[in-house]
């Protein structure tokens, strides 16, 4: 069974952990601990302890959702002023594979994640991603995913070691910071202009705040290595709409 991890659990001498885990962790820790690391959350909370890890052999969906709902049920008996992050580090390929491999596999990963999960989602949450309200749902709560791969040259942020690296924040941890309020402004513009800063790339055009009627939720889960906005359709289809 898999398990979750804190900082402090993360060394030679846990046999728990699989042995390719520190290399995939090690990276992640001295970029996301850089004091000019674009994302200052993300800064604060690994100096703290607060980020939680779990590390997945390939195609180990279920084991994943069972690090997933286990991260769910601290969020839920922990402090809620805590704003913590999941990472999930997947088994590094043998060789680095492009990007377009990371992206499927990404989306491949959401699709069977969603397959195993048992949980219904929240019946008044959209069900098709074309709704500017989608979200994504684990264990029936809602979470932003973003994924991270070696594959990235020119987003460079998006770059977090050998392996993919899909990170996880609970909607709830936004209480107070959603794009149209004038906190959530400021800080998610402050985040970007320091992801243009290290990236030397304009924001992302699929970059947005979810409940603009304009953006939608997915497109921002896997971003392109450029400036280019996605004109595809989402790869994910929610099993209730299969018959539909």
């Amino acid at each position: 069974m898999l398990h979750l991890f804190e900082k402090k659990d993360i060394h030679a001498d846990n046999k728990e952990l699989p042995n390719w885990a520190l290399d995939a962790y090690l990276p992640f820790a001295e970029t996301v601990g850089k004091k000019d690391f674009p994302c200052y959350f993300g800064i604060a909370a690994q100096k703290k302890g607060d980020l939680r890890y779990g590390f997945i052999p390939h195609d180990d969906w279920e084991g994943a959702l069972n690090v997933i709902n286990d991260f769910t049920h601290l969020m839920h008996t922990q402090e809620k002023q805590v704003r913590r992050g999941l990472f999930l580090f997947f088994e590094p390929e043998k060789q680095e594979q492009d990007l377009a491999y990371y992206q499927d596999y990404f989306w491949r990963f959401l699709q069977q994640l969603h397959e195993v999960d048992d949980v219904p989602w929240p019946a008044e949450r959209p069900r098709h991603p074309d709704h500017f309200l989608f979200d994504y749902h684990i264990g029936g709560e809602a979470y932003f995913l973003f994924g991270n791969t070696p594959a990235y040259k020119q987003r460079i942020t998006r770059d977090l070691g050998p392996s993919l690296v899909i990170g996880l924040q609970p909607r709830s941890i936004f209480d107070g910071l959603e794009g149209d309020k004038p906190a959530g402004v400021k800080s998610r513009g402050s985040v970007r202009e320091r992801v243009e800063s290290w990236d030397q790339l304009p924001k992302h055009p699929d970059i947005g705040h979810f409940g603009d009627r304009e953006h939608r939720e997915w497109k921002q889960y896997f971003i392109g290595d450029n400036a280019e906005p996605d004109h595809g359709k989402c790869p994910f289809h929610h099993k209730e709409l299969r018959h539909t």
